[in-house]
């Protein structure tokens, strides 16, 4: 047993002499390639065995024989050992390096394109992560290229919107202003209709750009949505009347919903703002309600024929209006007018803000906003939170 002692106790020194070493040039190589450090990892691991092995062996009084066998056994395996270190440096240097290379396409047009060679589980998890980095980063660019579109698009058709109806303004008011007009109480009427849509365009300006920046200020309460419903088919009344479209809301439960009373109000009459246009004259527009996984959905159907598939995803984009029959008609002095002097000209900007506001007022009340469509027309549904119990 004190033999066995006094051979670890000579193994140990020799081995924490080469371990001492070894900690300083390890500390030398931090900043150095990984191939190195691995090299001297081994060269450390050699020379501790060595030693501890040569200083039990002299330790041990052995032959000149049997000592040179020790000394050869030891020489051998440090070679072997050297050598798998160097080539698994270089293992690990090469793919690191085509690691590298992959990750100069990282962002590009192509995508991330991965080693063709095969990586350790470390190196393979870093090239998982750049395949996922690159393909997030080319969800955000494609993302900027729609809305940049969009911006683009939004601003050609308000600037088509505002420069038709300012063109009619001025010719009502020049037409005015020489005593021209044979009906002047006809061409005021129409004046103020033109302003009334001008402001509504930039009150939805207005109230879109508060979404964007997240500015909008939710007052949330326990409110009924038949009530929201209610208020919302009143007020669409006239615009239905005149266009000759029957509104029904027979189907609305009174369920109740966390809510914005003042908002919700507001995205139910877009939705049926928008059905209306869109329904040919004595079409229906109907409004229901329905429970659903713990929430409320209001579906508002028109009877506008459907919307092409493709253009599904990009309803609620803003500024989106699809076919020409959304964009409002061009006003002037020889436009009729309403038949129904109680019913509004225009029941929104037209600028196809309308569905963006609803889907962003939506979304402030962590619902969501989406539409499909059914036999002769589409279906707009929102989905709000059910309110708690008090």
């Amino acid at each position: 047993m004190k033999d066995l002692l006094l051979i670890a106790l000579f193994a140990a020194l020799g081995a924490a002499a080469a371990g001492l070493l070894g900690l300083a040039a390890l500390r030398l190589l931090r900043r150095r390639s990984l191939a190195l450090t691995l090299f001297a990892v081994a060269v450390v691991s050699v020379l501790a065995v060595t030693s501890g092995t040569f200083a039990v062996a002299r330790a041990m009084f052995l032959s000149p024989h049997d000592l040179g066998v020790v000394v050869t056994v030891l020489a051998m395996a440090s070679v072997v050992a050297l050598l798998t270190a160097a080539l698994l440096g270089r293992q690990v240097t090469a793919g690191g390096r085509a690691l590298a290379v992959a990750a100069r396409t990282v962002g590009g047009d192509a995508g991330f394109t991965p080693p063709d060679r095969p990586l350790g589980r470390e190196l393979a998890a870093v090239s998982a992560e750049l395949a996922a980095t690159s393909a997030r980063l080319a969800e955000s660019r494609d993302r900027e290229r729609a809305l940049d579109a969009s911006r683009r698009e939004l601003i050609a058709w308000i600037s088509h919107d505002l420069r038709t109806p300012l063109a009619g303004l001025r010719a009502m008011a020049e037409a005015l202003e020489d005593g021209v007009a044979e009906q002047p109480e006809r061409y005021l009427a129409r004046i103020r209709t033109e302003v009334e849509r001008l402001t509504g365009m930039v009150d939805d300006l207005f109230e879109l750009s508060r979404i964007q920046a997240g500015a909008l200020s939710l007052s949330l309460s326990r409110v009924s949505l038949h009530d929201l419903v209610d208020d919302a088919l009143a007020g669409a009344h006239p615009l239905a009347r005149q266009r000759g479209v029957r509104l029904e809301g027979r189907r609305v439960e009174p369920a109740p919903v966390e809510a914005d009373p003042r908002e919700i109000t507001r995205v139910i009459g877009n939705l049926l703002v928008n059905a209306i246009r869109a329904t040919p004259p004595d079409g229906v527009v109907a409004v229901s309600t329905h429970r659903e996984d713990g929430a409320v959905v209001l579906a508002v159907t028109d009877g506008c024929g459907g919307i092409p598939e493709p253009d599904l995803p990009r309803v609620f984009e803003t500024g989106w209006r699809g076919t020409p029959a959304r964009t409002p008609r061009p006003t002037g002095p020889t436009d009729p007018g309403p038949t129904d002097p109680g019913a509004p000209a225009t029941a929104d900007s037209g600028a196809g803000l309308g569905l963006a506001i609803v889907r962003g007022i939506v979304e402030a009340h962590a619902g969501r906003a989406r539409v499909r469509n059914v036999d002769g027309g589409c279906c707009f549904e929102i989905t709000l939170p059910t309110a708690r119990r008090a």
